[in-house]
């Protein structure tokens, strides 16, 4: 075969792809849930739709302020791009068919527990969106952009009855801008995701050993000489807040202390419990430097630094981080360590709550409520601090038995490259939290997932938020009832294609990554081989080569999504035709795509060995054919149920057992499907 029939063969089945995934999103309306991500509180479906044109016109009614006139010149942006339709000025003259009615104002710094409810009535003939402030109108837009969809008639919505509400009040996503350094237009993009599926806090990690991300006037050695010249000036801080605050969304900053402080001590050592000199940390993990908590003018230098951001950060929450102090640098300080004799402090837990009582003194001084994670709460720590949980839910638990709010941030640790199904599943008020009582139970405010940066650049960043962050933000925003796997599945594929129109091209990102990797413009090849595999999951990638924050993350392991969806539907072919129940088109499916996946080898090696950053994926695609071929003898023995010796079932499954070890720092998310496969082929 030739590369350009290769080509056009790969481009049929791609084509069959798309067919089929478009079949399974237009079930989700079928099913009788329109494709929203999240799913709205109460929801009555109508008779007919509401259609799109050119002469949609759009008003605003009762309280207006300009962030209400730029969400609607926002909205229709969106709407313009997603339609082609040129609505963004004609739709302010046009004759209204979508009237919005705000009662009245938001507070002007954005509270936690704010209003965010709307209405939202769609007929044939008009639209009507009614909320008690901005907040809710907001969310009213989103919902409307996400039931847009192309019908015979042209772009429409269906005729529905939605009155929605929050299940919880907070709602994040946390980015960690340290380890790799997020330029403002990425945060903004995030911020535009997160308005889309009502995420309502921006959770920004400034600082951590790997570098200072944040402009101090007071103390400019922190950024001059911790940062390799990459943070955010206050302009730009203060532009962020602003962006944010326009989208409904709070921004609460986190500065780490006393620990995950290196970059703090390259400009002032002075501070440190260690002797230093000290340099911006290129390792990742955890590492030793930590404050000194026995010296007068470290609180003094926290006080001053922590003032001046309470300045800048409008947000009634600072965050002080606190984690993960593995205490090796004050064992090492003989001053701390006599400290500690006189004030008998049996061990470092006990110094780190000494150091944290007095910094939150601090904060609360600077009328900020402090948040910290788990290692913040002890038996003393004031109940208005908030708690966010990384050790799970009996921690959470914990906190709230103790009188202390908290959210839940374990389970949603999206850098983890879990799948959505897995985040979808976890439930602030789950495992523990379920004994509380119902008062203890308000105390748990919601949760927030978590884009730590040790493996992500600002490049591949928005394939590793979205789309899965939206199944968390389903699980904060819907009630608590909505737990449909498969229904999420469908939905979120429509809202992948949704976050287009929002500038977050989540294929392209990939492909782009490809044909770099291979210096080919058009690398089909290596996409096929890109939708068998996946990054591992959990903290596995650490142990499988050396890492620091210099290392560049240009491989395929980088480029392919955490979760193919490719893999997982055929996944679900494959439980479909072991259990006896699929069609006639889902075996043909199966078979198509193996003999794709073994077929795509023999066109991938040569272009392999043209690039050394694909050489080491010789073996990954040797590997996939193999158990590409396994499969379509597997697929053959069921169809003509003809028996398979017990030797060459035990040959097969061992090989695939082999194929699912990670190679080049990567998984086969084909082989555990075609194993059970084969497994089914010893019940015939």
């Amino acid at each position: 075969m030739t590369r350009i029939s290769f080509a056009r063969t790969a481009s049929f089945f791609f084509l069959f792809w798309c067919t089929f995934s478009c079949s399974l999103k237009t079930s989700a309306q079928s099913e009788g849930q329109p494709p929203i991500l999240p799913l709205p509180a109460h929801m009555i479906q109508g008779q007919g739709q509401f259609l799109i044109d050119g002469s949609f016109g759009v008003t605003l009614q009762g309280y207006k302020e300009p962030r209400l006139l730029r969400a609607r010149q926002r909205f229709l942006d969106t709407l313009s791009r997603e339609t082609g339709f040129p609505l963004t000025i004609e739709a302010q003259f046009n004759q209204p068919h979508f009237i919005i009615q705000t009662a009245g104002p938001s507070d002007p710094v954005q509270q936690l527990g704010e209003d965010e409810s709307y209405h939202l009535e769609i007929s044939p003939t008009q639209v009507r969106l009614s909320a008690s402030s901005p907040l809710g109108v907001l969310h009213g837009l989103q919902t409307f952009l996400q039931l847009v969809r192309t019908t015979p008639q042209g772009f429409s919505v269906p005729a529905v009855s939605i009155d929605d509400q929050p299940r919880f009040p907070w709602r994040g996503l946390m980015i960690d801008v340290s380890r790799h350094f997020i330029p403002i237009p990425v945060i903004d993009r995030e911020l535009d995701g997160m308005e889309a599926v009502k995420l309502n806090v921006f959770h920004w990690h400034l600082t951590d050993n790997q570098g200072f991300r944040a402009e101090s006037k007071k103390f400019p050695a922190l950024q001059e000489k911790g940062s390799d010249g990459l943070y955010y000036t206050q302009g730009q801080i203060r532009q962020v807040i602003e962006y944010a605050h326009d989208r409904g969304i709070r921004v609460v900053p986190e500065f780490d202390m006393p620990c995950h402080t290196t970059s703090w001590f390259v400009g002032y050592p002075d501070r440190a419990s260690g002797k230093g000199p000290y340099q911006i940390a290129r390792r990742l993990g955890v590492l030793n430097p930590a404050m000194n908590p026995t010296k007068d003018f470290t609180y003094k230098f926290v006080a001053s630094f922590i003032g001046e951001m309470a300045s800048l950060f409008p947000d009634a929450y600072f965050h002080i981080g606190g984690d993960e102090c593995n205490g090796k640098e004050w064992n090492n300080n003989p001053q701390i360590q006599n400290f500690m004799r006189v004030h008998g402090f049996a061990n470092n837990a006990a110094l780190q709550a000494y150091f944290t009582a007095k910094v939150q003194k601090i904060v609360a001084d600077h009328h900020k409520i402090m948040e910290g994670w788990d290692e913040v709460l002890q038996p003393g720590t004031p109940k208005n601090v908030l708690i966010q949980s990384w050790r799970g839910q009996a921690s959470l638990a914990q906190a709230a038995r103790q009188g202390n709010r908290g959210i839940l941030s374990t389970g949603y640790y999206i850098d983890l490259n879990q799948p959505a199904s897995e985040h979808y599943l976890v439930d602030p008020l789950g495992g523990d939290a379920a004994t509380l009582t119902s008062a203890q139970k308000k105390l748990i405010l919601g949760g927030e997932a978590t884009m730590w940066t040790e493996f992500v650049t600002s490049e591949n960043m928005d394939t590793r938020i979205w789309p899965r962050t939206a199944a968390i933000a389903e699980r904060l925003w819907s009630p608590e009832d909505v737990k449909d796997v498969d229904s999420m599945y469908r939905r979120e594929a429509i809202f992948s294609q949704k976050l287009n129109y929002y500038g977050i091209n989540l294929r392209g990102i990939t492909s782009e990554m490809l044909q770099r990797m291979s210096g080919n413009p058009d690398p089909v090849s290596l996409e096929v081989l890109a939708t068998a595999v996946q990054p591992p999951m959990g903290y596995r990638r650490e142990s499988m080569a050396v890492y620091d924050a210099l290392t560049p993350l240009n491989r395929l392991v980088d480029a392919v999504p955490p979760e193919s969806e490719k893999a997982r539907i055929f996944s679900d072919l494959t439980k479909q035709i072991v259990s006896g129940q699929a069609t006639a088109q889902q075996w043909q499916q199966a078979r198509q795509w193996l003999l794709l996946w073994r077929d795509n080898d023999a066109q991938l090696q040569p272009l392999l060995h043209e690039s050394s950053l694909t050489q080491e994926l010789i073996p990954v695609s040797q590997s996939l054919s193999q158990v590409a071929t396994i499969g379509l003898q597997a697929l053959d023995s069921l169809q003509s149920h003809s028996g398979v010796s017990a030797e060459s079932r035990q040959k097969d499954l061992e090989l695939l057992k082999s194929a699912e070890k990670p190679q080049a720092v990567l998984l086969d998310v084909v082989a555990p499907s075609v194993e059970l496969l084969v497994k089914a082929t010893g019940k015939e």
